[in-house]
């Protein structure tokens, strides 16, 4: 692994004195040189004369404002890491700051483990890391010190910008879209911005866990509850206390398992599988979903009631083929991160090849050209990705699909032959077209046996 950059200086800007001894005497015993101001004017001064690695910068002194002074920053292109102080949470001057380029806030009253943890991410932030090289900062937004949603489009815009508006609360996150938009990124990333983000983020796979099992996953269970309960075991809940618990594809929960988590939304409490004891937690809970829970409700397979706890703020994560030159952006990125990741020098994507790769439809999202990418710097080391190097799947668009711009087709058969389209990119299965489609399994089965697919 490459050794991070140790951070030397800082320069702490606060009108404060108190404010301004506590944050030195801190990042002094952390192995910095600190250096301070009491004013906007003070601080520009000095980093006009000197360069520091991390600023803390008051957001509201008497003059000249921190906004002001992060603006100066930006201006004149110094790269040093802010980290804005803020009296209170304040969302929208955080998203503010975030969108000039501050790296992290902090929030008064705080103590002397926020600060650590600050420098310790600032330390990680400081060299480079793979998933960020050459990709400008103002169009991505950090998920984890090793992790970065990507997209300048307006669309992914607006959506960082909801994110960080919501991440300062607690309240409950309904993540919609398609399967491999990258809904759990989505709810890393508020995790990360929030104020849980230094306790645990616990993911679980609704699809993924044995039904049988997955009460005593969650809950725990106390020794001797069922055959094979040889000894106590907390539960996922419990893990979470404090932090953010996250469930993907949470249709797929039992009648049973959705009544017990209501409970859990609702009182912030539960009991262990066999035990009566009642254990609180404190956590937020997102939730994702890649099925329309509305017509889940009228199937009868999903809470009602479950669904308003849950619908408290929703945020939906637009398909890849409505996010324009993303897509060139993610290819740039996944290019440089997985050549790193495999060891190799990362090659130039040439145009033609960038072009098949934004005509393409992606069935399967971003987790679908990012296995594409991979697979493509593995099978081939040439210096530059031409068209040839791309799998035939991706060159290759069925015929009745690339000549639409060519002749006129009736909506029966577009739709017609986009099923047949995607069930071919889903081998068939059922379960995940449907999905891609936004459809229900059964509605789908009825337009197979419609168009006799």
């Amino acid at each position: 692994m490459e050794e991070q950059t140790k951070l030397k200086t800082a320069l702490i800007v606060d009108d404060e004195p108190v404010v301004r001894s506590g944050i030195s005497r801190i990042v002094t015993h952390m192995g910095l040189k600190p250096d301070d101001a009491a004013d906007g004017k003070e601080a520009i001064s000095k980093m006009s004369d000197s360069y520091f690695d991390i600023i803390f910068l008051d957001v509201r002194m008497q003059g000249m404002g921190g906004m002001e002074v992060l603006g100066w920053i930006k201006d004149n292109n110094i790269s040093s890491l802010v980290v804005m102080i803020t009296g209170v949470t304040e969302p929208d001057i955080i998203i503010q700051a975030m969108k000039m380029g501050a790296f992290d806030y902090l929030a008064k009253p705080f103590g002397v483990d926020d600060i650590e943890n600050i420098i310790q991410r600032a330390e990680k932030a400081s060299a480079p890391p793979a998933q960020t090289i050459g990709i400008p900062k103002s169009k991505g937004l950090q998920a984890g010190p090793d992790r970065i949603m990507l997209g300048s489009s307006p669309v992914m815009q607006s959506l960082f910008t909801r994110m960080l508006k919501v991440a300062p609360t607690d309240g409950t996150v309904l993540i919609t879209g398609e399967s491999g938009t990258g809904k759990e990124l989505v709810a890393r990333a508020i995790h990360y911005h929030s104020r849980r983000r230094e306790n645990e983020f616990v993911p679980v796979d609704c699809s993924a866990l044995v039904e049988n099992l997955l009460e005593s996953e969650l809950f725990g269970h106390v020794k001797g509850s069922f055959t094979g309960a040889l000894q106590s075991k907390k539960g996922l809940f419990e893990l979470a206390n404090h932090g953010t618990f996250f469930f993907d594809e949470i249709s797929n929960l039992s009648m049973d398992i959705q009544a017990k988590l209501l409970r859990v939304i609702q009182e912030r409490e539960f009991t262990q599988v066999g035990g009566a004891v009642r254990i609180k937690v404190d956590l937020r809970i997102m939730v994702a979903s890649n099925r329309d829970l509305r017509a889940a409700i009228a199937e009868n397979k999903f809470r009602e009631d479950l669904f308003y706890r849950l619908h408290v703020i929703p945020i939906h994560l637009p398909p890849l083929r409505e996010r324009g030159k993303d897509i060139e952006e993610l290819v740039n990125y996944f290019v440089l991160h997985m050549s790193r990741k495999i060891g190799r020098e990362a090659p130039r994507v040439s145009r033609e090849a960038m072009d098949v790769l934004l005509s393409y439809a992606w069935p399967g999202n971003v987790r679908e050209l990012e296995n594409t990418i991979e697979r493509t710097l593995i099978l081939k080391d040439d210096a530059v990705i031409k068209p040839e190097h791309l799998p035939q799947d991706i060159r290759q668009q069925p015929p009745d699909l690339r000549s639409f711009s060519d002749k006129m087709v009736s909506l029966k058969d577009l739709e017609r032959d986009y099923i047949r389209f995607v069930l071919s990119r889903t081998n068939g299965g059922i379960q995940k077209a449907a999905g891609i489609l936004g459809i229900n399994r059964k509605t789908l089965s009825m337009k197979m046996k419609k168009y006799g697919l």
